[in-house]
């Protein structure tokens, strides 16, 4: 049973299939829950050397979605793509309906917020910081996203710089939610913080989900993706191998997807 969607309904995700060790038919995942992207034979990368092949996914908008796979697999590539840090050599990605590149950069990054390893700290207070993604922030806003990610609403003032780690990644966690965003990205946001500081932010995460942003979650911890996911996707050699719930991926019948997922022995 997934942690997180004992308290969320879950869609019904068809499981979809594709064998790591030997070539099949490429396949395109399908899910029956409103649609937060939609990737067509997507390719990014260097030219000849591509990262991320022929991606065809879409998106839930609900819940978390889990990325898992190995190291170098494309993992931060496809984070990187939604909002437009990088873009496609071919293929198309769309976001509630328009492609990106018809959605302005910064209002894209507005509305598809991400949250990264290592929390990116301006100089200055928090309060700075906030002011970053939103410069007329007010008082009250401040001190809601403080509170919303269980930060006292006093540390507005406190410099940045003088932030634990994992009061600066749920401090970016409460700079990414001022604008408001329909989605939020986050790029392994707890491998840099010890156990206590990564449940609190994986505690963060459920919340922001439950309350109606949906979330696309990188980890490489299987403890952790068998804790937050609704649904995941399994990249490897850039390829999407596998997509679906995580109690039917643990039926897997390609071992390297099973291990990669953390099923049960």
């Amino acid at each position: 049973m997934l942690h997180g969607a004992s308290r969320r309904c879950r869609a019904q995700l068809p499981l979809v299939t594709r064998e790591t060790s030997i070539r099949t038919p490429r396949y395109v995942p399908r899910v029956t829950a409103p649609a937060s992207f939609e990737l067509v034979d997507v390719v990014a990368g260097p030219p000849g050397a591509p990262i991320l092949r022929s991606i065809t996914l879409t998106v839930p908008c609900d819940g978390i979605l889990a990325v898992a796979g190995p190291s170098g697999s494309g993992k931060s590539t496809l984070l990187r793509l939604l909002n437009r840090l990088d873009d496609p050599t071919s293929g198309s990605i769309s976001w509630e309906g328009r492609h990106l590149d018809e959605w302005d950069p910064t209002e894209l990054r507005r509305r598809v917020a991400m949250v990264f390893q290592r929390a990116p700290l301006f100089p200055g207070t928090v309060r700075d910081n906030f002011r970053v993604a939103l410069p007329d922030v007010s008082e009250d806003r401040a001190a809601h996203v403080l509170e919303h990610v269980g930060l006292p609403t006093e540390m507005i003032d406190q410099p940045a710089d003088r932030l634990s780690g994992g009061e600066a990644q749920r401090m970016c966690f409460a700079r990414a939610l001022l604008t408001d965003p329909g989605v939020l990205l986050a790029d392994e946001p707890t491998a840099a913080l010890d156990v206590a500081a990564r449940h609190t932010v994986e505690d963060l995460g459920l919340e922001i989900a439950e309350s109606g942003v949906p979330l696309v979650w990188i980890t490489h911890d299987t403890e952790q993706l068998r804790r937050l996911a609704d649904h995941v996707v399994v990249l490897v050699d850039g390829a999407v191998t596998a997509f679906g719930h995580l109690d039917e991926l643990d039926e897997h019948p390609d071992p390297t997807i099973r291990e990669l997922v953390g099923a049960p022995a």
